[in-house]
C-alpha cells in the first residue's frame, strides 16, 4: 500500500497495484512499478475482492492483451468485481502490455476494455499516454490520440519499459 501525503486535504491516500498476468510479463511490470512506489505491492487481480478494491483511494490496474483484442483471463472475473465496486471518488491509472509487431490492429486493447468499464464507475482516470514512438495500426486503448494508460511492449521494446514506467509514474504522481 502506498501512502501519499496530500498537503491540501491533509490525508493519507492508499494505492493498490492490481495486475492480470498469464505469462508473467504484466506481473513483472507491476512489480517494477511497485518497487518505484515505496509501501506498495503488486497484487494479482484473481485474488481481489470488492472490499479490497474499495479500501484503496488510488488504483493502478494493469492487463495484457490476448488474442485479437481481449484482456487477460483473470480480468474476466475481475471486471465483474469492478462492476460491483463503488469507485466514486477514486483515482485510477491503467497500464497495459501488448505486441505491436504481431498484433498491430489490437495493440493494448485490454486497457481500452477496462477503461470503458471504469468510465461508468464515477472514478477519475489519469495517466493518459502519448501514442508517439509506437508502431501500431489500431487500438481500443486510444482516445483522442492518446492511450488511456501506459502502453508497453515487452515482446519488442523491453529496453523502453523502465524509461516509460519512470516517466509515467512521474506524470501520475501529480494526479494521484
Amino acid at each position: 500500500m502506498l501512502y501519499c501525503f496530500n498537503m491540501n486535504a491533509m490525508t493519507m491516500k492508499s494505492t493498490g497495484i492490481i495486475y492480470g498476468s498469464s505469462m508473467g510479463n504484466t506481473r513483472f511490470v507491476a512489480e517494477k512499478i511497485a518497487k518505484r512506489l515505496p509501501g506498495t505491492k503488486a497484487t494479482s487481480a484473481k485474488t481481489m475482492t470488492r472490499e479490497a478494491i474499495e479500501a484503496f483511494d488510488n488504483l493502478l490496474i494493469g492487463t495484457s492483451t490476448w488474442g485479437v483484442g481481449m484482456f487477460q483471463d483473470d480480468f474476466h472475473q475481475f471486471s465483474k468485481i469492478l462492476e460491483q465496486s463503488d469507485l466514486t471518488g477514486k483515482t485510477v491509472a491503467l497500464f497495459g502490455l501488448g505486441d505491436q509487431m504481431n498484433y498491430p490492429d489490437s495493440f493494448c486493447d485490454g486497457i481500452g476494455i477496462i477503461y470503458d468499464l471504469l468510465e461508468k464507475k464515477g472514478c477519475q482516470i489519469v495517466g493518459f499516454w502519448p501514442t508517439d514512438d509506437y508502431n501500431f495500426s489500431e487500438s481500443k486503448a486510444v482516445r483522442e490520440g492518446q492511450f488511456v494508460g501506459l502502453a508497453l511492449d515487452e515482446d519488442n521494446e523491453p529496453d523502453m519499459t523502465d524509461y516509460r514506467i519512470k516517466k509515467w509514474l512521474s506524470q501520475i504522481s501529480q494526479e494521484l
